[in-house]
């Protein structure tokens, strides 16, 4: 790892579930090799977790605020953690917890 790898965890409200958010997710954080998981929540936000070169988690944060095409994102909130050593990017599903 080096010295800039962070790690943010990410809660997105809006209508973000069922609109192929997660897949969308996914899709960018291996376009900008940036490691991690997203999961939809029973409140329907979607929650992701995202480690990687910072510059690059970055402008994942900064695409979370639009999102898949059929997303309407109200808020994007963003808690800065120390990183856990995460490797690939998946999507959790409910019984992955």
């Amino acid at each position: 790892m080096t010295d800039d790898r962070v790690r943010a965890h990410v809660f997105v409200s809006g209508t973000v579930q069922g609109v192929y958010y997660r897949a969308s997710t996914r899709d960018a954080a291996r376009d900008r090799d940036v490691d991690g998981w997203v999961r939809n929540l029973d409140d329907e936000r979607v929650e992701a977790v995202f480690e990687g070169p910072e510059s690059a988690v970055e402008e994942l944060i900064e695409w979370c605020h639009t999102g898949s095409p059929a997303a309407s994102v109200e808020e994007v909130h963003v808690e800065y953690e120390e990183p856990d050593g995460e490797s690939g990017f998946r999507v959790k599903w409910y019984e992955d917890q």
